[in-house]
């Protein structure tokens, strides 16, 4: 059993904090992933397990070991960093075999095990040539099969699949989840992607500024987030996100709609809203389009369109905002054109605007 434990982690860099006591428990044989913008301090905290990077304060627990102190060589982890770190000069058998020669095993067993890995990475082919020699899924399998060779602990991937086009990176997404569903190791992976995080991962930490916002299942945080950052962060098109007050009379208002809600949101709103001063969050996906008004619907005007095949994406303008709306692609409505637009009550998210922490 190796579960990785992150303790009140802090890293400082002089007066800037990079990470911001942070708690975290990664289970045994889980597949985590930290997920976030570039500068949220996901990579410091990977690099902090590593050994890579000393914390300010805080404990980093491998198993039941306390490894603040403990050198990187020591921690029994393996890295795959985002540009792959191939020696060049080596073929992808050395570069594979590179751990176990370093730790002076015998050559028989460096072939059998490195025969193991090209296998089961399905590189058997590859292992004469160079790195120069290499696509980046090539090469991305090679580094992989060297942190595989080790039998660590732990895996540590920093934005694996950052240097794939995006057709590899869908593929090797879904290859790297069967691979560490196969070889059972606890794995914490980096990426700013969240259709990476999203397919790959058993649970996702969502960082923003040094903290953790949120922690759950792909579904958890599209289907309940827990504050405005991660409404606006987990989703494409991103959340459609409206100012608005409540009034218990008339619902939500603001300058462009009255909005009549459910007398469950009323109750919520009521009890946990710290002021009548909100935020109404409406994903695009549950907004639908109308050429004539409907009860409880709200008028807008055609801005744009953005025909993908599978849907449409509509750009509807709402006052000085704009609103995306993805439809079925056989809605034909034009530039230009007044329409009404409703939204699904069961799934809308009402956030306070003070505190950015959602009510529903």
């Amino acid at each position: 059993m190796v579960e990785v434990r992150l303790e009140n982690l802090t890293k400082k860099f002089d007066k800037v904090v990079a990470v911001d006591n942070i708690n975290l428990a990664v289970k045994d044989k889980e597949f985590l992933v930290l997920l976030g913008p570039s500068g949220c301090g996901k990579t410091t905290t990977l690099r902090m397990v590593a050994g890579l990077e000393t914390c300010t304060s805080g404990s980093i627990y491998i198993g039941d070991t306390l490894v603040n102190d403990v050198p990187e060589k020591n921690r029994d982890v393996a890295m795959v960093f985002q540009t792959y770190a191939l020696w060049p000069h080596m073929n992808a058998f050395n570069n594979i075999a590179f751990p176990l020669k370093m730790k002076k095993a015998p050559k028989n067993e460096i072939k059998e095990q490195v025969k193991k890995a090209a296998e089961l990475l399905k590189i058997s082919h590859l292992l004469s040539r160079m790195p120069g020699q290499l696509s980046g899924g090539e090469a991305q399998r090679v580094a992989l099969g060297r942190a595989i060779i080790r039998n660590p602990k732990v895996f540590l991937l920093d934005e694996p699949l950052a240097n794939l086009d995006a057709k590899l990176r869908a593929h090797m997404r879904v290859e790297l989840r069967k691979l560490q569903e196969q070889i059972g190791v606890t794995t914490i992976c980096v990426t700013h992607d969240q259709a990476e995080a999203m397919t790959m991962a058993h649970r996702i930490a969502v960082m923003h500024q040094g903290k953790i916002r949120q922690i759950g299942t792909s579904a958890d945080l599209y289907d309940n987030p827990e504050d405005l950052f991660v409404a606006g962060f987990i989703g494409s098109p991103a959340m459609n996100f409206m100012e608005c007050t409540f009034e218990k009379d008339k619902g939500l208002v603001s300058a462009d709609f009255t909005l009549e809600i459910p007398n469950q949101l009323k109750k919520d709103i009521k009890e946990n809203a710290t002021s009548s001063e909100l935020v109404l969050g409406v994903r695009p996906q549950d907004i639908s389009i109308q050429e004539k008004q409907m009860p409880n619907s709200i008028g807008t005007e055609v801005y744009a369109i953005e025909p993908l095949g599978h849907e449409t994406i509509f750009d509807l303008k709402l006052g000085e905002q704009i609103l995306k709306a993805c439809t079925h692609p056989t809605e034909r409505t034009n530039l230009g054109d007044k329409v009404w637009m409703t939204f699904d009550m069961e799934k809308m998210h009402v956030i306070d605007k003070k505190t950015e922490k959602a009510i529903t």
